[in-house]
Order: structure tokens, then C-alpha cells, then sequence
């Protein structure tokens, strides 16, 4: 409260001297007459810029909250959820005719509950510290290496991730082709100039957005293209024959799971044979989803971890229902001839799976930007660190990033076995390993000793990790050496 000061220096503390918040009452106004019109004036005048600064306080603030923490809940999951659903749901049938449908759902539901206890972890040493962002996370539990080990990390992912999404693009565009023109040879639907176009005119705008809540809408719409694709799979489960009968391949694909034809056209409980191995790290690495995370956690509406981790929940349920519906209608339509890559199975000429194809396209492309907002946060947090935000910087990374994803894609043949090699050791690290140690490294002693029961589960879980890390390491080095395509990656 602002107290006038008489002509000695001292206040006048008298009831007619002493405006309420600033201002003089209309009490004191009307019927204490002791102050001048003059003087009444000048107050209304100073109780309007008051009130008007106020507003324009106001307004600014609001204009603020609403490019942070406005994302709202269901958007997050949009955006979350098409972070986890990846090309990799094509080939959870293949998956599920190597396991079993009893071992698959106990794999598939065993990494969900996973990947949920994982972003636990995450988030609950982003709370201790107050940190959402990864490369913090990491500076934080190991200093200047930490930074850059999980900022390297998150990079090298999402960027293999952008590869593997641009290449099926590639490769799905030239199916078409092959579809639709038997001989046309029509430069605007080759694949690689195709991907170009579409990352300068789709992509690039969409990479551009400020926020990452703003992709919540082609998220969304991403999404409902793969709905489209679970729908089509379901619908063709009742029209479509067992392969040994049906009448667009005469053939049994040479690559059998079984070592005979019998019982091909039966489902299979329980399955074991050499190819089962190989689809675990396919089903552990199929919710993918942790350096979207803490991006999608800033950005939320009322934040809070236990929102954040509904977030979650809900995404990698929805996930969840999804590959198990694909995988099961995919797998009891071809049983034992089912290939890594379950569009391939269906006809060529089939009107409605020609645009489940295009919807496949539409949703892998949408799926792109969402993957470039950490990669781009992974670079600046190196880079740099402690500067604003700058229009300049984020045009520019993110036209960088394009421009080398495309020129690795075209130009370097061998680049998708590459990846697929990094992405053994990063997948693991992202889900597993690096949310385990933050665990254990983050949370004080005081809080929760070594000794204690969840410190002991992110010990096992870390372990999990780098055993899953292992598998994966060794089973891509056996491709290597036999020259043998095993399985679809995520």
C-alpha cells in the first residue's frame, strides 16, 4: 500500500490519505469532500493507466502460456501415440507366426507394461530435479559426457528413424508404380525424386512448426490412416482365402517358417523354431517412443507427472490394441506363409488395398516431423545450450537434417543396414538403459537407498536393456554373415 507523506516527511495515516490498493475509495471520495476535484481527477486518470497496464500485463502473459504448457491432453496423445506407431506394425503377423499367438500376446503385453514403467522412470527423475529435457537428464547424472552420450543417442535414433520411414516411402511409392504403370517410366513417381518433393512441400513445413503440440492435428490424422489399415486387415481376414488355395499366388514363399507344408493354413498356439529369436527385439523395440517424451511433457496443459504418465498409459495402450489386432487378423488371414512385411501378401490389383497402401504412405510421412523435434532439441542442447530461441536456428537445423536424411537415403545404398546397427544399441539404450541409470543416479540416497525395492527394479531393468542390446547386436551380425533378410524392423 502506497502511504503519502505529509510536508514534515512523516505519513498521514488519516482514513481520507489512505487509497484502498493504490486508489482512492469512492467511499472517501463522496462523502469525505476533503479532497479537491482536481486532485480526484489526477486519481481517476492514475486508476485508468493502472488498470490499463494491468491488461496489457495481462495479455502478454497470456499470449506466453499459450505457446507453453497449452497443448492440450488428447493432442498429447496424438502426438505421442505417432511417435510409438511405426512401419514395424507391418511386421508384428510375420512376428506373431514365429512365436505363437500365446507367446506373442505375453511378449507384446510384457514390453508394453515395459515401456510404461520406463517413462515412470523418466519422469520421476525429471521431477526430482525439475528437467524435462533428456540431454539434461544426462548432464545431470554424468555431467558434460552424460549430455552429449544421450543427445548423441536421441540423434542417431530418430535420425535411423527418418531413414527407415523415408526408405519404406521410397519403397512403397515404387510398388505403386509397379502397380498401377507397367511400363510408364514417368520421373514424378520415382521414388526418390517423389520423397524430395514431399519433404520440401509436406515435411519441411510441418518440421518448421515452433511447437511440437501443434503436429497433434496430422498426428491425428496419421492415426486415423492407420486405422483405415487395421480396418482393411480385419475386413480381409473374412474374404481372403489361405494362400495354398488362393488364387493371385499359385506359390508358397519359398522362405517358409516350417520346414514342410503342413498345417500351413493352421494357427499356432505356441511356435518355436530359429526364426523366434529374431522377432523378440522386433516386439521389445515396438513402443519406442522416450525422446518424444519429455518434449511432449513441456509442452502439456497443466502439467504434472501423474497427467504426463496418463499420457502415456493411454498412448501405449492404444498401441498396444493396435499391433495386437493387426497381428492377429494379419496372421490367421496367411498363417505360416506370412512374410516380414504384411501388405506384400495381398494382391496387387486389389482396388482397396492399393489405398491402404497410400494411407500407409500418408501416415509415414506424417510421422516424420514428430521424429525431427528431438533430434533438433538434441542439437541445440549441444550446440547451444544457453541461447533463446531463434527462428534463424530452427529453420536452419531443420532444413539441415532433411536435406542430409535424403542425401543418405539416395545416395548411400547400404545406409538403412547401417542404421539398422545403430538402432540396435540406441533403442535398448533409449528405453531400457539410460531411464534406469538416470533412476539411480538422479533420486537421492536419502530418498531411496540403493538397497531399496525400486532401485533394485531399475537395476534389473537396466540389465534387461543390455541384454536386449546383445540380441539385437548379434542377430544383425548373423544377417551380415548368412546374406538372410530374418525379419521386419520397427
Amino acid at each position: 500500500m502506497e502511504l503519502q507523506k505529509t510536508s514534515n516527511g512523516h505519513h498521514d495515516l488519516s482514513p481520507d490519505r489512505i487509497p484502498e490498493n493504490g486508489y482512492v475509495s469512492r467511499f472517501n471520495i463522496n462523502t469525505r469532500g476533503t479532497i479537491s476535484e482536481k486532485k480526484v481527477t489526477a486519481l481517476k486518470v492514475q486508476k485508468f493507466y493502472m488498470t490499463s497496464y494491468l491488461l496489457i500485463c495481462n495479455l502478454f502473459c497470456l499470449k506466453q502460456s499459450f505457446f507453453v504448457g497449452k497443448t492440450s491432453f488428447g493432442m498429447s496423445i496424438f502426438n505421442l501415440s505417432n511417435a510409438i506407431l511405426g512401419s514395424g506394425i507391418l511386421g508384428l503377423a510375420y512376428a506373431m507366426a514365429n512365436t505363437g499367438i500365446i507367446l506373442f500376446v505375453l511378449l507384446l503385453t510384457s514390453m508394453a507394461i515395459l515401456s510404461a514403467y520406463s517413462i515412470h522412470l523418466l519422469l520421476k527423475s525429471a521431477g526430482v530435479v525439475g528437467i524435462r529435457a533428456y540431454e539434461q537428464l544426462g548432464n545431470r547424472a554424468f555431467g558434460r559426457p552424460g549430455k552429449i552420450l544421450a543427445a548423441s543417442i536421441i540423434t542417431l535414433n530418430n535420425i535411423g528413424g527418418k531413414i527407415k520411414y523415408i526408405i519404406n516411402f521410397i519403397s512403397y511409392s515404387q510398388r505403386q508404380k509397379d502397380m498401377t504403370t507397367d511400363k510408364a517410366n514417368y520421373w514424378f513417381v520415382d521414388g526418390r525424386y517423389l520423397i524430395i518433393i514431399i519433404s520440401v512441400l509436406v515435411i519441411l513445413p510441418l518440421a518448421l512448426m515452433k511447437r511440437l503440440g501443434y503436429l497433434g492435428y496430422t498426428s491425428g490424422f496419421s492415426l486415423s490412416c492407420m486405422v483405415f489399415f487395421l480396418i482393411s486387415v480385419i475386413y480381409k481376414k473374412f474374404v481372403t482365402e489361405c494362400p495354398e488355395e488362393h488364387s493371385y499366388n499359385k506359390t508358397v514363399p519359398t522362405e517358409s517358417i516350417y520346414n514342410s507344408t503342413d498345417g500351413m493354413c493352421e494357427a499356432k498356439l505356441i511356435t518355436i523354431n530359429p526364426q523366434t529369436a529374431f522377432t523378440i527385439p522386433i516386439i521389445a523395440f515396438a513402443f519406442v517412443c522416450h525422446p518424444e517424451v519429455l518434449p511432449i511433457y513441456t509442452e502439456l496443459k497443466n502439467p504434472s507427472k501423474k497427467r504426463m504418465q496418463k499420457v502415456a498409459n493411454i498412448s501405449i495402450l492404444t498401441m498396444f490394441v493396435m499391433y495386437l489386432v493387426t497381428a492377429i487378423f494379419g496372421y490367421l488371414t496367411f498363417y505360416g506363409n506370412v512374410k516380414s512385411e504384411l501388405l506384400e501378401m495381398y494382391s496387387k490389383k486389389d482396388t482397396l488395398m492399393l489405398c491402404v497402401r497410400l494411407a500407409v504412405l500418408i501416415a509415414v510421412t506424417l510421422t516424420v516431423p514428430v521424429v525431427l523435434f528431438p533430434i533438433r532439441r538434441a542439437v541445440l542442447q549441444l550446440l547451444f545450450p544457453d541461447k533463446p530461441f531463434h527462428w534463424v536456428r530452427h529453420i536452419s537445423i531443420a532444413v539441415c537434417l532433411l536435406f542430409l536424411v535424403n542425401l543418405l537415403v539416395i545416395f548411400v545404398p547400404n545406409i538403412r543396414d547401417i542404421f539398422g546397427f545403430i538402432g540396435a544399441t540406441s533403442a535398448p539404450s533409449l528405453i531400457f538403459i539410460l531411464p534406469g541409470i538416470f533412476y539411480i543416479c538422479i533420486v537421492p540416497e536419502e530418498q531411496e537407498p540403493l538397497k531399496s525395492r525400486p532401485k533394485i527394479q531399475a537395476i534389473a531393468f537396466v540389465t534387461l536393456g543390455f541384454i536386449f542390446m546383445i540380441m539385437s547386436i548379434t542377430f544383425i551380425i548373423i544377417e551380415w554373415v548368412t546374406g538372410k533378410k530374418t525379419s521386419g524392423g520397427h
